[in-house]
């Protein structure tokens, strides 16, 4: 068990090591105690970790050739992996909360802000070590190669970024990936229409120099709410404040204005100066291919590192399903906020959304399941989602289905297209929408922020829903009768779910007999 950490779990998370804590608690912490290579190999054990299932989050605690570093620090991979129940951990719920309940629980939660608290310097962990001038050398950390033709050693994804908007002063966090430079600089990949890359645009148009910090090591929380795109006047601080209904506690930070997470187990502070970059990448990213290099990439020259005790560095190995460290987490966390985001419009009859974590990282396919209640509404809901803030960014694929649809099953969601989707007829695109460098199937490359969006509606012809064949389902009477017998009865595991039941119904099943004449129901005179 880590040190200094509470008993009690029906508290809030308050730090990395309290969550370690947890997960062990359910099984699912691998503790390495031999010394393991930095270069390639942890990230080897992550990749090949998270094809198992259950798929345990790897502490190293011990890297080879740091034996004698004087930070001393521990190494945290596969973080949350597709692990659904270290998530719904890391969420403040339960474990065994299943993925559609989950979704809808945050996507409550994000309707709640809570500011953070400041605190004073002296009651910060992450200030236990401070490191400044010629005394900060990044070679003391065991900052990791990922894979074999990366441009050099990333300290991201694992971290936490810390900008702040040069309009309206707020404070934003994103996760972004970041290379180091030398024993004092580290480079700054940033994607266009990020937060943090509009923030230093904007502040170089005026000649202004960007304060920016980064933090790892912090509560897994930073992660999720740091992956999302949020309203440009609120900071996630008060997002990730409102999942744990307590406001986080901050620290103003000692080289920069910016306030930091003051129990995180390390954090720099840096500044950009104007016009500052240099070269980065190639990096292995999300889709399971090597983003391209970035020549002009904004350079951070580290004016500080912080640190606690035997610091704990978080690692994010971006790979193919179910490799990719941001595939679960993301999933959940872009499903809420897209299912919040139609909220927020008024949208009715949402029954649940889910991003699919198999599709590139999250990022790819989106499945809203609804309640057809008006002509048009599951067009409608295909627009929004494909452009609400939670969801414009990169996704390729938004699928509609009915109510009576899981979104989170597959299967499901493949039989619904099959049998209620018309591609002549239900089967749209739209063009010139927000993508990324990072996507492989734009060419030429200078095309790849352009993307565009297919909307699939799998739902049934909401006009000729009177006749639309009905579809086989169990009364829920004879489900219970069934559920209540199945151990007794010497079935395997626990009885499968199911989400749509009979009805009692007056209408009638129509089926177009195969050489009857005439008109049929539901065509028009």
């Amino acid at each position: 068990m880590m040190e200094n950490n509470k008993d009690s779990t029906n508290e809030p998370i308050q730090d990395l090591r309290e969550w370690l804590d947890r997960i062990e608690d359910i099984g699912e912490l691998v503790r390495i105690t031999d010394p393991v290579k930095r270069d390639e190999e942890m990230s080897a054990i992550s990749y090949l970790l998270a094809k198992q299932n259950p798929s345990p989050a790897a502490f190293f605690e011990k890297t080879d050739g740091f034996e004698d570093s004087p930070i001393d620090a521990k190494m945290l991979w596969n973080i949350l992996g597709p692990s659904i129940r270290r998530i719904a951990v890391t969420l403040e719920e339960p474990a065994d909360t299943p993925t559609m309940s989950l979704i809808e629980k945050v996507k409550n939660k994000l309707k709640t802000r809570i500011s953070p608290n400041e605190i004073a310097a002296d009651e910060a962990p992450v200030f236990e070590h401070t490191l400044t001038g010629d005394d900060i050398d990044l070679d003391m950390l065991p900052i990791p190669r990922h894979w074999p033709m990366d441009g050099g050693r990333y300290a991201g994804t694992g971290d936490v970024v810390i900008t702040r908007d040069p309009d309206n002063g707020y404070l934003n966090l994103g996760t972004y990936r970041m290379m180091q430079q030398s024993k004092k600089e580290v480079g700054l990949y940033l994607s266009p229409g990020k937060d943090a890359r509009l923030h230093i645009t904007r502040s170089w148009e005026r000649g202004e120099p960007v304060q920016v910090a980064a933090a790892w090591g912090t509560d897994p929380l930073f992660l999720l709410v740091g992956s999302q795109t949020f309203a440009k006047n609120v900071s996630e601080y008060e997002y990730i404040g409102g999942i744990k209904n307590q406001a986080i506690p901050v620290v103003k930070g000692k080289t920069t204005d910016l306030l930091l997470p003051a129990n995180a187990e390390i954090v720099i502070e840096g500044i950009i100066k104007p016009g500052s970059v240099k070269s980065e990448g190639p990096f292995g990213e999300f889709p399971g291919y090597y983003g391209r290099p970035e020549a002009g990439c904004p350079l951070v020259e580290v004016t500080a590192l912080h640190y606690r005790t035997k610091p704990i560095l978080t690692n994010a190995l971006m790979a193919d399903y179910p490799s990719c460290e941001q595939s679960g987490f993301f999933s959940v966390i872009r499903s809420a906020k897209i299912w919040d985001d139609l909220d927020k419009l008024g949208v009715p009859g949402i029954a649940g959304v889910y991003a699919h974590p198999a599709a590139a990282g999250g990022f790819g396919m989106t499945v809203v399941s609804l309640e057809q209640r008006h002509a048009g509404h599951a067009a409608q809901v295909l627009a929004l989602v494909a452009q609400v803030p939670g969801g414009a960014y990169f996704t390729k694929w938004i699928i509609a289905v009915d109510e009576d649809v899981d979104p989170t099953n597959m299967d499901e969601v493949i039989w619904a297209m099959a049998s209620r989707c018309n591609p002549i007829d239900d089967i749209d695109v739209l063009r010139n929408t927000w993508s990324t460098w990072l996507d492989p199937t734009q060419n030429p490359p200078e095309k790849r922020p352009y993307g565009s969006k297919a909307l699939i509606n799998a739902c049934k012809e909401h006009r000729h829903l009177p006749v639309f064949s009905k579809r086989t389902t169990l009364r829920q009477k004879v489900y219970e009768d069934v559920a209540a017998k199945w151990a007794s009865l010497g079935l395997p595991g626990d009885i499968p779910s199911v989400r749509a039941f009979e009805e009692e119904s007056t209408s009638i099943y129509h089926e177009v007999g195969g050489f009857e004449p005439g008109q049929q129901p539901g065509e028009e005179e």
